[in-house]
């Protein structure tokens, strides 16, 4: 069964896609923030991330940044109320970059992209 780790600051958002994924067969786990994420990466060995850009104490293209230079081939989906982000470098190295929606099908979608 495919591990997503979902990382978002805002707990309905959290609840919501494991809700949601939890039914489409995935397993989820989640984090409140970018606290030792490369080590609950490390930990937990997810097949996609999912991740919030603006969080409270994190920003969420730094995060990608750490993702990238220690889990190269893990697959990352940004998540971000906002498409002003699609236009910043950092965000070139995720895998996809989807809008957040309560409509979670564009981002179902790109995870079955990505798990093939």
């Amino acid at each position: 069964m495919p591990k997503i780790l979902v990382v978002d600051d805002e707990k309905h958002i959290r609840e919501l896609y494991s809700e949601e994924l939890t039914e489409d067969g995935y397993e989820v786990i989640t984090a409140e923030n970018g606290d030792g994420l490369l080590t609950r990466i490390e930990a937990e060995k997810p097949d996609v991330v999912t991740l919030d850009i603006k969080m409270v104490d994190h920003n969420g293209l730094d995060l990608l940044q750490d993702i990238r230079n220690k889990f190269y081939d893990l697959p990352v989906i940004l998540c971000s109320a906002y498409d002003t982000f699609k236009d910043d470098m950092k965000s070139i190295a995720a895998d996809h970059y989807v809008v957040k929606s309560f409509d979670l099908s564009e981002l179902k979608l790109r995870i079955k992209e990505i798990l093939g």
